[in-house]
């Protein structure tokens, strides 16, 4: 039973979704309507800053939406209206148990950005340095959790069956409350914030806001403001003597570190996200981040070393070890769909070759031949197609691949031998193949002693030859049938039984008539096939 004070907010949204064609959802006698992508973009934005943040998440998932209405929810504008500043106040007094004066030497009253779910400020500390503090907004959390819980209501009222709608609604509100519950807790992005920093303090060219712990919180926080200029703001990066080509390298480099050395990365890589300073770059904004255990990260150095390589087995074996089986996989199927991929990519010029594109196309082969990979490789797709357009736009003549194939070959140990990298990794290569060699032989010997050992006999293009068969048989079983009533005929004729006209038997002359036409019908088709 819905609380009395829900019920005002379940009618609103029943009323707004079925107003802009999502009425199906509400009631399962609706069949007719047509939703569009702009339709549901309007629906978000009518119902508020939460199904606006609910919006901008499912942006983030095409392997939740189809193409169109991706692009359709990136258009969604934080249109919210400002937090006063004495609510700032408020939240902060509350977190620290002083008010902002006690912590700032200056605070900007007018937001830098407000957001669905936060706003932000610029202020300085007591000691002199710039920081942006970011405020949740009041009473989001409970906002989001009670349309979160009124959406569930909504698909228990219904009995409408999602197997050919446009999303899997059960599914998709499991994804928003997961990634909701992370965002709503600033701790996280401050946590990422953190990660990021350690793991490139060496690298020279890249870095991100500094986290001040002590004044952050669940609900606030507090970092390092960057006043630089953003990486798509081509006039002024040229203007303060930048080289174009030699940043577009260094991002490609730094995204790839984050992949494949990390296993950790930034998944919202826009320019808007990337601030150039003193000759670095710096990525702001952790909300949207991925993580890929040691294992994973592994495998997708494979992918990458069987892309190079041209090694189908290598593939396969990579996709397998990062994938959950969802059913039969046809090695062979798999086999030929990959086969297909390098043939179409890399035979071609790199030109307009997108790693990006090629992944995703090697990630939807695995998918169709039942194996389920992470969410996060969906993350990962995204991060590189924003990524991509980024390079694109600032340094057009690089090949996103051409840098990713030699950053994943510098992995392995080739520095004794520089001019030797890739007999060196066919090396060690052979080397990883020999050391499973006796376990995979030992397994194979377990199965066949253990009767598990199956063999697959595929025959191709029988169908042909199959059906000419066919076509020989039935003729001959005919011709057998034709010969039978004639002969059986005259047995009938002979001895003159059975119902008779003019004194000759009736079922005698039937047979004949019968053993015709079939004699008939055989010499066409004989004659018809033109094989005599």
């Amino acid at each position: 039973m819905v609380k009395k004070n829900t019920l005002h907010r379940f009618r609103e949204i029943v009323k707004i979704l079925a107003k802009y064609g999502f009425g199906y959802i509400v009631d399962s006698k609706i069949k007719n309507q047509t939703p569009s992508p702009e339709n549901l973009r309007r629906a978000f934005e009518e119902l508020g800053p939460t199904f606006i943040k609910i919006g901008q998440i499912l942006s983030t998932r095409p392997d939740i939406l189809p193409y169109e209405y991706i692009k359709e929810l990136e258009r969604l504008q934080d249109n919210v209206m400002q937090i006063p500043f004495e609510e700032i106040n408020d939240i902060f007094t509350q977190e620290f148990g002083v008010p902002l004066n006690r912590h700032f030497s200056y605070f900007e009253k007018k937001p830098l950005a407000s957001a669905s779910i936060a706003q932000v400020h610029r202020a300085k500390l007591l000691d002199g340095k710039e920081v942006i503090v970011k405020f949740q907004r009041p009473n989001i959390e409970e906002n989001m959790k009670l349309d979160i819980e009124i959406l569930k209501r909504i698909l228990r009222f219904t009995n409408a069956k999602f197997n050919d709608a446009l999303i899997n609604p059960k599914e998709a509100l499991s994804e928003i409350e997961e990634a909701t519950k992370k965002e709503l807790n600033f701790i996280n992005e401050a946590k990422a914030l953190d990660k990021f920093y350690n793991n490139n303090i060496n690298v020279k060219f890249v870095s991100c806001p500094y986290v001040y712990w002590d004044l952050t919180t669940k609900r606030i926080l507090t970092m390092e403001y960057i006043d630089g200029i953003k990486i798509d703001n081509i006039e002024n990066l040229m203007n303060e003597g930048y080289d174009l080509e030699d940043l577009g390298k260094k991002l490609a480099l730094s995204y790839f570190k984050q992949i494949f050395a990390d296993g950790f990365f930034h998944g919202d890589p826009h320019p808007g996200n990337l601030i150039i300073k003193d000759n670095k770059i710096y990525y702001i904004d952790f909300g949207i981040v991925g993580c890929f255990s040691k294992s994973m990260k592994e495998s997708l150095n494979e992918v990458i070393l069987s892309i190079a390589f041209r090694d189908i087995d290598k593939m396969i074996s990579a996709l397998l070890n990062i994938g959950i089986k969802k059913g039969y996989i046809n090695r062979s199927k798999l086999y030929e769909d990959i086969d297909y991929l390098f043939v179409s990519y890399l035979t071609t010029s790199l030109e307009n070759l997108k790693i990006s594109q090629m992944l995703e196309e090697i990630f939807e082969a695995a998918k169709r031949n039942n194996i389920r990979l992470p969410k996060d490789l969906t993350l990962l797709i995204r991060g590189l197609v924003i990524l991509e357009g980024v390079v694109a736009k600032i340094s057009p003549n690089i090949k996103i691949l051409d840098i990713a194939i030699p950053f994943v070959k510098e992995q392995y140990p080739s520095k004794i031998f520089p001019n030797f990298n890739d007999l060196i990794f066919e090396i060690i290569n052979l080397n990883s193949q020999l050391k499973s060699l006796p376990h995979n032989i030992n397994k194979l010997l377990n199965n066949v002693n253990a009767g598990r050992t199956k063999v697959q006999l595929e025959h191709k293009n029988l169908s042909k030859p199959i059906h000419e068969l066919n076509k020989m048989v039935n003729r001959l079983v005919f011709a057998i049938i034709t010969s039978s009533l004639i002969i059986g005929s005259s047995l009938i004729l002979n001895t003159n039984i059975g119902p008779k006209i003019y004194g000759i038997s009736i079922l005698g002359v039937t047979g004949y008539i019968v053993a015709g036409i079939f004699g008939l019908w055989i010499l066409i088709s004989i004659l018809r096939s033109g094989k005599i």
